[in-house]
Order: C-alpha cells, then structure tokens, then sequence
C-alpha cells in the first residue's frame, strides 16, 4: 500500500475517531505527526482540549508553517515540536514555504522545541551544530532543542547517512555543547546511546511501547514509527536513545529497569491476546504499513 492509497478524514469526524482511539488504547502519550497536523488546525483546536481533559500528554510535530495560536500555551502538557533541517540555508532550500523567516514570525508568541535530524553532510561540517544550537538560544520562544541521527533503511545509500565515524564524532560533540548550552535538552546516558543502538525493533523499548497508527486511523505502521525496514544499526531517533538510556538505568544490583520492563511487557502481550479473543472492539488493521516507491 502507498500513502496515497490511504483515506484521510477531517472535522468533526477525524476528532472522533481519534478520541476513539486514545479512549480504548489509554496512552499515555500522544504525538500527531504528518505531513504536517497543522492542516488540521481547526480539527486541532477541537481536539486539544479534550486531550488534555483527559490528562493526556500531547505532542504535536510541525513545520510552523502556519502560525502557532498563543492560547495553545495554556495546555501545560502540550509541547509542540517544529522540525527544522539544519540552519537557515539548508532549511530554507528543503522545506519551502516553511522558512526560517516564517517560522520565527509563526512562533513568536508560542513555547516550542526545536527538533533537527542531523545527516552525514551535516556532520561533515565543524561547528555547524554548535552555530545552530547559538542561533536557537537566542530565541525566547525556545523551550529546548533535541536532535536525532538520520536512520536509513535496510540497503539504503546516499550522503545523508552518518559513517561510524562520523557517528562518534557527533557524540562527542554533543556532550561536549550540552555543558555550554542549557537549551540542548538531551541527558549524557541519551547521547552515549548513540554508539549503541538496538539490533532489531524487538530490542527497541520506544518500539515496543508506541503504537503508530496511518492516517486512515486503521493502518499499523511496522516495525516502529519509521516504517518499511528501517537499519537499526543506524537508528538514531532521539525517543529510542532516551528510552534505551532509562532501560540502562540500575535498580538493583545488575537489574536494570529494562530487565522490568521487557518482563512487564511478556506479561502484558499475553493478557492483551486473551482479552482480544473475549473482545468485539474494533481493533485497527495489524498488516505492515511498507513504505513503496512512486
């Protein structure tokens, strides 16, 4: 199936199929993500609210292209994520008619976290991610700032993937910016996973505990939220190293809170395939969601 093939709903529909969805999934978290959730602006000031009755965290992962409402600000457990690809040059080149420029005028009354994915030409750069991570501190509207590594697909090439090398060095540099800029809001043990990513999605803790779901709200997207057969061995998603990082975490002796949760979750899937054979709700579609070239 491509993305094209897939339904896509709005108003008043759209809000209560996915309140459907958080009321029999109860996450505790949810992210909506795009192409980009602000198209939905009017379904999202419908939604928000309701999300957060619920005492649901949201996130909601944006290019700002489209300004961001002040009054969003009053939700305490929103954050809003705006994408950015590098500094001005390159994002601007990439990502048209979402800008530096309209960004800063988008943002401006809002708290948002800055979100960039660092790629092999990126990390051929010295200095380019402390020049980024200077620019973005000097805005008030800048709650933190995260990065994540480019993570390819199995057999893929091309420039933007990082070399072993280029991955140590982009480590390095990492813990050495987050001691001189207080917005880079990634721990030590996060950044240290970077050198040790899982080997499969079974191994994955943020894999293992997300559902991500297609825009026809039926469709699974497999293994995790990357879709088709992303290269673990390269994965650098930034919820995967913060939760493998916990999952590293002593809690007593050599037991780690990985050990816990991976016991936890056997546990959990066998419940979950008893109470499905007692269970007429409709459940979304467990096919894989590929991700197929035009």
């Amino acid at each position: 199936m491509a993305l094209r093939q897939l339904s896509d709903y709005k108003g008043s529909e759209l809000v209560t199929k996915i309140l459907a969805i958080v009321d029999r999934e109860q996450p505790l978290h949810v992210s909506l993500v795009g192409g980009d959730p602000m198209v939905r602006y009017r379904e999202l000031e419908e939604l928000l609210p309701q999300l957060d009755a619920r005492g649901v965290h949201t996130q909601i992962v944006t290019s700002a292209f489209r300004v961001i409402p002040p009054s969003w600000k009053e939700y305490k457990r929103l954050n809003i994520v705006v994408s950015i690809d590098g500094l001005q040059p390159e994002h601007d080149e990439r990502r048209k008619p979402a800008t530096y420029e309209r960004i800063l005028k988008n943002t401006a009354d809002a708290k948002i976290t800055i979100h960039s994915t660092i790629t092999g030409n990126i990390a051929s750069r010295p200095g380019y991610l402390e020049e980024f991570l200077r620019f973005w501190s000097a805005r008030p509207q800048i709650n933190k700032v995260w990065f994540s590594l480019f993570t390819p697909q199995v057999g893929a090439e091309g420039p933007e993937i990082l070399s072993s090398e280029q991955r140590v060095f982009v480590a390095q540099e990492l813990l050495r910016l987050r001691t001189l800029y207080p917005i880079l809001d990634m721990a030590e043990g996060l950044i240290k996973e970077i050198l040790s990513p899982p080997e499969s999605p079974a191994d994955c803790i943020f894999a293992l505990t997300t559902g991500t779901i297609s825009a026809d709200l039926q469709t699974r997207i497999t293994p995790c939220q990357f879709g088709g057969e992303p290269d673990c061995s390269q994965c650098g998603c930034i919820a995967s190293m913060g939760l493998a990082a916990v999952g590293h975490h002593r809690v007593l002796g050599p037991l780690t809170a990985g050990h816990l949760f991976h016991a936890s979750a056997k546990v959990g899937r066998s419940m979950k395939r008893v109470r499905s054979k007692f269970s007429k709700t409709s459940e979304p579609e467990s096919q894989p969601f590929r991700i197929l070239p035009n």
